[in-house]
């Protein structure tokens, strides 16, 4: 069974995801711009990095501060990695996702569910 530490939420999954896509550019600006172009999901810088700092605390990522860039105004951007940890709980949320949904078939408003 799933505990906290390694359940993860749907946005902490997005992000997760978002993370791995962006490799060595994920940081909250372009985690925000890839969650909005891929899954049309417009999110609050301020509700992203409390979600980054607690899948941090989680042991799911590490941050570190980058260079300051003029375009942050001289602000550091706040660069995120997943850990193997992450990596690890990405593998069992989609494990469990793919057991949900196996063995059905959405048919317009119903569903069928087929056993095995």
């Amino acid at each position: 069974m799933a505990n906290k530490q390694t359940y993860l939420g749907e946005f902490e999954h997005c992000v997760l995801l978002g993370i791995v896509h962006l490799e060595s550019n994920a940081y909250g600006v372009t985690i925000r711009q890839y969650l909005k172009a891929v899954i049309d999901r417009d999110v609050s810088l301020g509700a992203l990095y409390s979600t980054i700092e607690r899948m941090e605390t989680k042991g799911l990522i590490t941050s570190k501060k980058g260079e300051a860039t003029p375009e942050l105004g001289g602000k550091a951007k706040r660069m995120v990695k997943i850990t193997a940890d992450g990596q690890n709980a990405l593998r069992e949320t989609k494990q469990r996702f793919e057991s949900l949904w196996a063995n059905v078939q959405l048919l317009g408003a119903s569903y069928v569910i087929k056993y095995l």
